[in-house]
């Protein structure tokens, strides 16, 4: 697993985060003043790189937290098959499938011989954008 540790009071709007073993995207950071028995509390929520899904962590500000080490590559499609498409690896050309975008206005515009920008998290990768 591609990680580093950071903590949580450094992370900023932006940054990627580890949270429930998925890479995620930090949306917004509150963080509470010390209290009179402690640090400073942080509250983070993030969205998931795969599932889009919406994620909060609650700590202090000094706690450990993943971050992971994305490796962002370009590939041309191949092929589109159902709700996977095949690419390759425009540096490696080593091919290999990916699911086929939720967002739709990237998915719409895959066809083969298009550039895109891949992203790999975690040993998983997914299609971020169209070149």
């Amino acid at each position: 697993m591609a990680v580093e540790y950071g903590e949580l009071g450094d992370l900023r709007e932006g940054s990627y985060v580890v949270i429930d073993g998925e890479p995620c995207r930090v949306v917004d950071v509150s963080k509470a003043k010390t209290g009179k028995h402690g640090s400073a509390k942080v509250h983070l929520v993030a969205i998931g790189l795969f599932t889009g899904s919406r994620k909060t962590v609650t700590g202090p500000s000094d706690q450990r937290i993943e971050i992971p080490i994305i490796d962002k590559r370009v590939a041309q499609v191949i092929t589109i098959l159902g709700d996977r498409v095949q690419l390759m690896d425009l540096e490696s050309y080593e091919t290999f499938e990916v699911d086929l975008p939720k967002n739709e206005s990237i998915a719409s515009k895959l066809a083969p011989g298009t550039e895109v920008e891949y992203w790999t998290a975690l040993g998983r990768r997914f299609i971020y954008r169209i070149r």
